[in-house]
């Protein structure tokens, strides 16, 4: 096995199923993780089985009718005790990061930070839920007041993708605590590793039993999850063909659901723009974590006034990246996270190639044959109704398309069955721009960062409902208002 000190402290666990504040043996499907800069296995163990499902359920159901009447005040303790808990581990974490996702070192860093981010930003509305309940609401009769209170919606399940291993999870599993639900999540069972750290923590800081519980494990334990009748709610975040099985079950039930699910983004670069940063915020955009991100901006339109000086220096900027697995301390970019994701991408790659795109960079693998590298990709002048500039790829792929007017852009930017996120770079017209494009986060001549305290979620097939923010609070609260006699 690929050893490297000191993530390996994390690895080979023979209990992974956490239920009910205990580890479990698992008896569901093998779980292999993999270092994907290799191909080398890093660890095995048995998942949960979908029977497991009814059991956490249980325990979560028990755990609610405590956990809800807890001081949100002592909930946002525990709730610091996760953000801890990640900073004590972060070392570990960002080596586990880099061995079992691909990620370059400052990926893995930023990972472990905006997890324990989260986690402090819901304490800190925590501390403030319970003195907000119960405002008054002005009523037309003198006789009668009002008062409105946010409950919590009930045992909740969390289904998380592999690209974000830990962040991901912070973002439904911080609200969901901090408001009052107890939770089952099922991480992916490719990143399932990083993920067990919540189980670890939680037994660390005395979260009571029930609250929190893990079952790593393939699709079929993530379907029964879905029909699950404890369930108040189920929170995914994935592709939208599983989004839409997701949707599907929860309909059977009329339970509610938030889904964050694809995205194929614009990047907009207007004809007065810097063209230095247009290349460093485009060149992030899409090859941040080899483009495995559903907000990528996969999709360059760019005014023809500046397009040769930009492709120009999209062009230097890639041959300049270094793109290598963990092994190497100037890695820029590392290999996808499965095998099965490169195959997608080459697949994607190979009808390019047999359509005659004008390939500028790229557009093969490359690295070690063992490793799921593919090369950082520049497709140019890219028909709209080509795969490549149509459907999301999840790889470091991009393509471009000349524009000659903002109002060319902007219709491009909005002709897309999505609208997760977008970037504009330019002067004075961009923030204008920015207004008028369908998406659910807009950066401005600024790289993709997103903060605990903002919204994510998109339009259109991007998914329902919003997460982060006060609204990551919203979508596990339900309004109660109460009518009673002055």
């Amino acid at each position: 096995m690929t050893q490297i000190a000191p993530s390996t402290a994390l690895l080979g666990r023979e209990m992974c199923v956490f239920i009910d504040g205990a580890w479990r043996a698992g008896h569901g499907d093998q779980i292999v993780s993999v270092d994907p800069s290799t191909g080398q296995r890093i660890a095995e163990f048995q998942g949960a089985r979908p029977e497991d499902v009814a059991v956490a359920a249980e325990a979560a159901t028990r755990a609610f009718g405590t956990w809800r009447r807890l001081p949100s005040t002592q909930r946002a303790v525990f709730l610091r005790g996760f953000a801890e808990g990640l900073r004590r581990r972060k070392d570990d974490l960002i080596q586990l990061q880099m061995l079992n996702n691909g990620k370059p070192r400052i990926e893995a860093e930023i990972d472990v930070d905006d997890a324990a981010a989260t986690f402090d930003y819901y304490a800190d509305l925590a501390e403030t839920l319970d003195a907000r309940q119960d405002g008054a609401v002005e009523l037309p009769d003198p006789t009668l007041r009002g008062r409105t209170r946010f409950e919590p919606v009930g045992p909740v399940a969390l289904i998380v993708p592999w690209n974000f291993p830990m962040v991901t999870t912070a973002w439904k599993l911080a609200p969901a605590l901090a408001v009052g639900c107890t939770a089952v999540l099922k991480p992916s069972e490719f990143t399932t590793p990083a993920e067990l750290v919540y189980g670890d923590i939680a037994l660390e800081i005395g979260l009571p039993a029930g609250v929190l519980n893990i079952l790593p494990g393939a699709g079929a334990v993530g379907g029964a999850m879905t029909t699950e009748p404890r369930f108040r709610k189920i929170s995914f975040t994935g592709s939208n063909a599983t989004g839409r099985r997701v949707m599907a079950a929860a309909a059977e039930r009329s339970v509610p659901v938030s889904l964050e699910l694809g995205g194929k983004s614009p990047i907009v670069i207007l004809d007065d723009a810097d063209v230095a940063q247009a290349v460093e915020i485009a060149a992030l955009g899409i090859f941040f974590n080899a483009g495995q991100m559903c907000s990528a901006t996969s999709r360059m339109i760019l005014s023809d006034r500046i397009a040769d000086d930009v492709i120009a220096g999209l062009r230097r900027h890639v041959a300049g990246m270094v793109v290598a697995g963990h092994q190497d301390p100037r890695a820029e970019m590392g290999p996808l996270t499965t095998a099965a994701q490169r195959d997608k991408v080459l697949e994607y790659l190979l009808r390019a190639r047999h359509d005659g795109l004008d390939c500028l960079t790229g557009g093969a693998s490359t690295g070690p044959q063992s490793g799921s590298f593919v090369e950082p990709t520049v497709y140019l002048d890219v028909p709209t109704d080509h795969a490549i500039w149509r459907e999301e790829i999840f790889g470091p792929v991009l393509a471009i398309r000349r524009v000659s007017s903002d109002d060319e852009a902007l219709a491009l930017a909005n002709d897309n069955d999505f609208g997760l996120a977008a970037t504009v770079v330019g002067g004075a017209r961009a923030e204008d721009m920015a207004s008028q494009i369908d998406a659910g986060h807009v950066w401005v001549n600024s790289p993709q960062i997103i903060f605990p305290n903002t919204a994510w979620g998109g339009f259109k097939a991007s998914g329902i409902g919003r997460e982060l923010g006060p609204w990551g609070l919203a979508a596990y609260s339900g309004v109660k208002h109460v009518t009673s006699r002055a």
